[in-house]
């Protein structure tokens, strides 16, 4: 999977919190276009990319 996941994020988790659960989940390489503080809410851009050795 290549893409774009729109996460509306909650307050009390991190980003790299919310990285870590999509990386687990999906088993792909995971990253995250801006940094949002535990305290804030809102949207979290993930960008997704196919680890070929999942293959």
């Amino acid at each position: 999977m290549n893409g774009i996941l729109i996460i509306d994020k909650e307050k009390g988790y991190t980003s790299h919190d919310i990285v870590s659960k999509v990386k687990k989940i999906l088993n792909e390489k995971v990253g995250h276009t801006g940094t949002l503080d535990p305290l804030a809410t809102g949207v979290l851009p993930l960008l997704i990319r196919k680890s070929y050795q999942n293959i």
